[in-house]
């Protein structure tokens, strides 16, 4: 396979991806009431009897969101005069000639003007195309931090540069003067070991579940309760946290608790957690799982096909048939119970939590049934079909035994399907299982897509989706990389003609 194959096969995958972004954000921005996302605000409620309140809230909401642009004749009019002044106060009066000429300005602008309920001063607004919308959202999704990121008014003499050093840990460290980060590459004894904070993705601030944080942050950062150790801050201030040093993000102002531990504005930080992020969660049950389910199910397959028609094929066939028939709820609490009542381990993730070995074998184990099962099926398929080729029946009269002719030739060719899925089976792992990390009440991904959906959180469904769409996509063709590899005889150029 050529690099020339290769990056019109990339081209493809960003314009299928952008394809899929367009619907989502059709079918979300469009089809959806808008006004269903403040079905989970509290802070909407809150404000049922002020309604000129009510109405900029919404209006600031959209916009935040990507609706509309929103225009207040307040902002407006702070630009021409002063505030607190009777020309202020007269333009804001409805009916007055400096009202009016607002009206008639953004109307002409394509905005439509109207009144706030109470006050009846004007307001203006117009909708975002949706493809301006996707355009605008994939404009800001990579975010690249550099010495001139902070624009801090207050700070007008901060010093913006690069230098190397070291972090609070001992790390070795690119550090950031004037960027958001202050360490924009360093090193740490936490895996992978080398961290960077110069690109970074950023899909917007979750809303209305998760209200303010970034949907990177949710998804990412670890859970649960901050682990507190002995640290020693910048200014020599030992005490008790969880600090990640390495982390530091600038902070237009600080207080008293910050100058005693940080010596410049660099003094907003994450925490540790004593439990993984929720990708990070589903990522572990499911790449566990992948493996038990390639580790049994293959061999197993591959003893039904030698074995077919006998005794372990029959048996084989008997557990793919009740996964395939019995409802994955049912099977999954059958398995719950037996497990639990058997070997006495936690029915539910959260009774020892993810600090505790025993919390992740049954959910891992679940979710690898069903795949143990269709590597079981498929296995047994392509082994039996290549049984039958003619290089089966030339290779035993060359006088090759069983062994030599399933190790050298049948397994070999009927693992070549097999390996293409493995990309597309890592890929899953992200996603999280849906039903498994809900009857373990795992605090994982599975859960996300569906609560996104409930909830309205469009910011959330839109990074998802772009996530699993862009893994997915991807995993295709890593998948058709694999194949090449693994059988050189295919060729997916177009020059040699695709398989």
């Amino acid at each position: 396979m050529n690099k020339g194959y290769i990056l019109k096969r990339l081209l493809r995958s960003v314009i299928s991806v952008f394809i899929i972004m367009l619907i989502v954000f059709t079918l979300v921005y469009t089809l959806i009431p808008r006004n269903s996302i403040f079905s989970k605000d509290d802070g909407y409620r809150k404000l049922a009897s002020k309604p000129d309140e009510k109405t900029e809230y919404m209006y600031n909401i959209w916009q935040k969101l990507g609706y509309l642009n929103f225009v207040r004749s307040t902002d407006y009019f702070q630009e021409i005069y002063e505030m607190d002044t009777p020309e202020m106060a007269e333009a804001l009066q409805p009916g007055s000639e400096a009202a009016e000429a607002f009206k008639a300005k953004y109307e002409a602008e394509g905005y439509t003007v109207e009144q706030y309920p109470k006050s009846k001063r004007y307001y203006a607004y117009k909708d975002i195309p949706i493809i301006k919308h996707v355009l605008v959202w994939l404009s800001g999704l990579v975010e690249i931090d550099t010495p001139w990121a902070v624009k801090d008014e207050n700070n007008p003499d901060l010093h913006r540069g690069l230098s190397f050093g070291r972090t609070e840990s001992g790390g070795l460290a690119l550090i950031g003067s004037g960027s958001n980060h202050k360490y924009l590459l360093y090193t740490d004894s936490i895996f992978p070991w080398l961290h960077q904070n110069i690109i970074k993705l950023h899909f917007g601030d979750s809303y209305p579940t998760y209200q303010g944080l970034d949907v990177m942050e949710v998804l990412f950062d670890s859970q649960g309760s901050e682990v507190k150790r002995p640290v020693t801050f910048a200014t020599g201030k030992e005490a008790e946290s969880g600090i990640i040093f390495g982390t530091e993000t600038y902070k237009p102002i600080i207080d008293r608790m910050d100058r005693q531990k940080f010596l410049d504005n660099y003094a907003s930080y994450k925490t540790k957690k004593d439990q993984p992020s929720m990708i990070g969660t589903s990522f572990i049950i499911g790449f566990f799982a992948m493996l038990i389910s390639y580790g049994v199910g293959l061999p197993i397959g591959l003893l039904m096909a030698r074995r077919k028609d006998k005794l372990a094929d029959k048996l084989g066939m008997v557990y793919i048939i009740f996964i395939i028939a019995v409802p994955s709820l049912a099977y999954i609490y059958l398995f719950r119970y037996l497990a639990t009542a058997a070997f006495d381990l936690p029915s539910v993730f959260t009774t020892y939590g993810a600090k505790d070995l025993r919390s992740w074998i049954l959910p891992t184990i679940s979710l690898a049934l069903p795949s143990i099962a269709g590597n079981m099926l498929w296995t047994r398929r392509f082994v039996v079909d290549q049984m039958s080729q003619d290089y089966v029946k030339f290779a035993k009269a060359k006088g090759l035994n069983q062994r030599e002719i399933f190790n050298s030739h049948i397994f070999k060719n009927a693992s070549i399907p097999i390996a293409q899925g493995i990309p597309g089976s890592l890929a899953a792992c992200l996603a999280g299982a849906i039903i498994t990390e809900s009857i373990y009440a795992v605090g994982g991904m599975g859960k996300m897509l569906p609560n996104a959906i409930q909830q309205y959180n469009n910011v959330m469904i839109v990074a998802l989706a772009f996530m699993f769409s862009a893994i997915s996509v991807l995993s295709v063709l890593a998948g058709d990389i694999i194949l090449t590899k693994v059988d050189p005889r295919i060729s997916l150029t177009e020059k040699a003609g695709r398989s």
